[in-house]
């Protein structure tokens, strides 16, 4: 079963922050649901397209470029070293230690794209 709250997400911060910071990018780190670890992406150099929303299973078939790189690596710093999945959903049986969601911005404040020098 899911599992997340607060004590793992201050675990999981300093990588998540460190990937945030290499490529400029700000954002906030929040739990939802005692399930799942949400990063929403506030503003930054990178544009994503339109979709404020990333599908974390399609990264690599959605986006190209340094969006890419930076969604691959934040969901690597998301996941952690005790990161788990052993779902098998032909059974309908879900067991994994957490799950992950990236926005774009958030529902009342969409993402910023900021040009930099």
């Amino acid at each position: 079963m899911a599992f997340m709250n607060k004590t793992i997400k201050a675990e999981l911060a300093p990588a998540i922050k460190a990937v945030l910071k290499k490529y400029k990018i700000k954002g906030t780190i929040s739990v939802r649901n005692y399930s799942s670890l949400v990063v929403s992406l506030k503003e930054g150099p990178i544009d994503f397209g339109p979709d404020p929303s990333v599908n974390v299973y399609w990264i690599d078939d959605h986006y190209t470029g340094v969006a890419k790189n930076f969604l691959n690596e934040l969901l690597s710093a998301m996941k952690g070293p005790k990161y788990f999945n052993n779902d098998d959903t032909m059974t309908d049986y879900f067991d994994r230690s957490h799950y992950t969601d990236i926005n774009i911005g958030k529902w009342n404040k969409s993402y910023k794209l900021v040009k930099t020098a």
